[in-house]
Parts: structure tokens; sequence; C-alpha cells
């Protein structure tokens, strides 16, 4: 096991082919400043870049994975609120940004969730590849109750529209166990050998070589895209129903057709 520590919010080790990136803000439950986002992304494209990360682990220090993005008030390094509208979508189609890095990291990610996942936390984790959580995790988005939706909507990939509705016009939360059962995540193990049982499935999948992961992986993402997940034809929609109105976007969508 090789360890580096050069960040000041995630640990960084090596077991094998395994990386291990771990959120290290544990007295704020792993909370996602911009600091955190920032590091976690460089390093993610970093070992992107190795020969010597075939699958990256992400977990989280402390009582729980991660309790969404820092929004402690008078923080410099959190979201400021009230927004205005620009500011808004601007601060969305950041978020999407960053969180791309990671669903189109060349490398398998894992994400290993114990304790409370909570709101910009499952935006991280349902961005990786796989999810394995703690029987006992507790996933949620609460804000959708007075704050809006998910900034990314990568739930109804993975639980399916009714249990995706069930979560978002609630704010519920849901255990790992129950998490597994609906497939939002992909297994949940006791917490006790969460550990044991995420490297063991790193290891696993870090003796096939690099290229075949990476192509095995895109073809899955493109199945999703052509759901209309991240599709650039997607993209330039919004951008233009942002930017010229309703009217004016499915005008230019439906000239073709005419």
């Amino acid at each position: 096991m090789n360890d580096r520590q050069d960040h000041s919010t995630i640990r960084i080790e090596h077991v094998g082919r395994v990386e291990r990136i771990t959120l290290n803000r544990p007295e704020k439950r792993n909370a996602l400043s911009f600091e955190l986002q920032d590091e976690l992304v460089e390093e993610i494209m970093h070992a992107e870049r190795s020969d010597d990360v075939r699958c990256i682990v992400i977990r989280g220090a402390g009582p729980s994975f991660c309790a969404g993005y820092d929004i402690t008030p008078r923080s410099a390094d959190s979201y400021r609120t009230p927004m205005t509208v620009e500011e808004d979508v601007a601060l969305v189609r950041d978020i999407a940004d960053r969180w791309a890095h990671v669903w189109n990291c060349r490398v398998p990610v894992i994400a290993q969730v114990h304790g409370y996942c909570v709101a910009g936390g499952t935006d991280l984790a349902l961005h990786c590849d796989m999810v394995v959580a703690a029987e006992d995790a507790q996933i949620g988005f609460p804000p959708v109750r007075a704050q809006g939706g998910p900034p990314t909507h990568m739930w109804v990939y993975n639980a399916g529209p009714q249990w995706t509705k069930r979560l978002l016009l609630t704010g519920d939360f849901i255990s790992g166990s129950k998490a597994a059962e609906v497939g939002l995540v992909l297994e949940a193990v006791p917490a006790d050998q969460l550990d044991e049982y995420v490297l063991s499935l790193a290891t696993r999948i870090a003796t096939i070589g690099k290229g075949l992961l990476a192509h095995n992986k895109r073809i899955v993402n493109l199945g999703v895209e052509l759901m209309g997940h991240l599709a650039p034809e997607a993209a330039e929609f919004n951008e233009r129903l942002r930017n010229e109105g309703v009217r004016a976007a499915v005008a230019e969508r439906d000239a073709a057709f005419e």
C-alpha cells in the first residue's frame, strides 16, 4: 500500500492497482466545499492518466460518506444563498460539469457509501459506475422539500421512475438495504464488511486491462446517454431553452421535420 498526502480535503492511498480516495472533512461530515470538489476532480483526472490505476474507490472519513454541498453560512468556501436565477443556473451547470469528470473517467469508479449520503453526496455517488452501501446507510435528497430538485438527475437511471418519484417527491431517506432492493445502489453489505467488500470488488475489476475497462465502460455510458443523459443534443437544446426561450428552442428542434 502506497499513500500520498498532498491534498488538504482528501486522502489518497494505493492498494495494488486500486486507488482509494477518501473525502477528508469528517468534522463537516465531508460536506462538498469548492476546495474538496476541485481536489477530488483533479485527483480523478490524475488517476485516469496513471498507468498504475485501474479502479478508483471514493469513500468518506468519519461517520458519514457525505452530507451534501457545503452551505455553511459565512464560509468563503461554501455556496452563497440566496442567489439570482442566473447565478443558480450557472451553479447547476458548474456542478454538472464537475461530476461529468467522474462519469466520463476512463477508469471505473466505485462509491463506497456509509452513514449519511445526502443531497450533493448523492450527486457524487450516482455519477460513479457502481455504488456499494452499508446496509444501515441513509441515502436521500431532503432539499427537494424547499430548495428545488437535484442539480444532476441520475436517480431515474438507477431506481426507475416510480422509486425516483417516491424519494424526490418527499425528500425521505432510504436505507442502504432498501436502496439495493430498488436498484439505486448495486449492493448493500454489513457496515463492518464494507471496506473489505469494496476493495475486493475493486481489485477484481483491476485485474482487467485498462483499455478494455475503458471500452466496456464507455459502451454502457453511451447506452445511458442515448436515453437523454448528457447527450450533446440534449445539452444544446437546454442551452437554447435558457437563452432563447421555449418557443425558439422548440422551433429550432423541429425545423428539420416540417
